[in-house]
């Protein structure tokens, strides 16, 4: 029995045997989202993984890893469902901030990327939980989108919604998931090989032993598309309702340890009151619209 729990603790980063439990269910959690909605596994999983290890050049190899094996897996049999004359159109505005993204995810200070993260995870969550949708009307918005959410992407993997509403005018609602998941095969198909070629470890070995865990959620997911995509508006809004309150959380974690180093104290914490009012604001707003 001892040996049985000595292999987690090796395999996962060693971590310890609550931890390890948690990565499971967290990567169940993003392989169901990533199949039930058809994108923001990593956007919906990432917020919470920095929680057990602050560290996106620990988890963002592993999301990778899942996302070609699971991405390659749906798409084996629908490459022919897929809008590619809008998919290379796309890409062009995608791939080039996404490559400064991994750029930017590789020299950046652990704090900012942390920041970033929780900053762009609440505001995923505010406008879903305001039952708000990112909209574009004009070409220019959709590159601009485009841009910004190849570079969110390239930096954390957490751009998908920003391209995802761009996808949506653009691709008939029958090719959209699989079109989709050729984007993010392609996308993370780069996000992996500068890794490699700036000697980021990708931890495949733990990736690996997390796959048959990330499946439980893939096939979940898979079961229950249509369900989620029925209720969209209510699956989102409860889903908005916790990243909102993952990234209050994280934000404010953030701050507490940021504010015990003096040397950075008088730099970051000084902005504690606007932070404070900022949130004071978003909450109000969220509870009148509720009301």
């Amino acid at each position: 029995m001892t040996d049985f729990f000595i292999l987690p603790d090796l395999i996962l980063f060693d971590l310890t045997h609550s931890e390890t439990f948690a990565v499971c269910l967290l990567f169940i959690w993003t392989g169901f989202v990533r199949t039930g909605l058809g994108f923001g596994g990593a956007a919906l999983g990432l917020p919470l993984m920095l929680f057990i290890r602050p560290d996106l050049l620990l988890w963002l190899p592993v999301i990778g890893t899942h996302l070609l094996f699971f991405s390659g897996l749906t798409l084996s049999r629908r490459l022919h469902h897929v809008d590619w004359a809008y998919l290379r159109y796309a890409l062009w505005f995608i791939i080039p901030p996404a490559l400064l993204g991994v750029f930017g995810l590789v020299n950046l200070p652990a704090l900012w990327l942390n920041l970033f993260i929780y900053a762009i995870t609440l505001f995923y969550g505010v406008i879903w939980v305001l039952n708000r949708a990112i909209k574009s009307q004009q070409k220019w918005v959709d590159r601009l989108l485009l841009i910004v959410g190849g570079y969110v992407a390239g930096m954390s993997l957490t751009g998908a919604p920003l391209m995802v509403a761009v996808f949506m005018r653009n691709v008939n609602r029958e090719r959209l998931r699989n079109t989709l998941f050729v984007l993010w095969f392609t996308i993370v198909t780069i996000k992996m090989t500068t890794f490699m070629a700036l000697s980021v470890n990708l931890h495949f070995i733990e990736a690996l032993s997390l796959i048959p865990v990330a499946a439980i959620g893939h096939f979940i997911g898979l079961k229950a598309h249509h369900k989620i995509i029925e209720n969209d508006q209510v699956f989102k809004q409860w889903v908005g309702a916790g990243l909102v309150v993952v990234s209050l959380l994280g934000l404010f974690n953030l701050y507490q340890n940021t504010c015990l180093d003096t040397v950075v104290k008088t730099h970051i914490c000084g902005a504690s009151e606007m932070l404070e009012h900022w949130v004071s604001v978003v909450l109000k707003e969220i509870v009148s619209e509720g009301l």
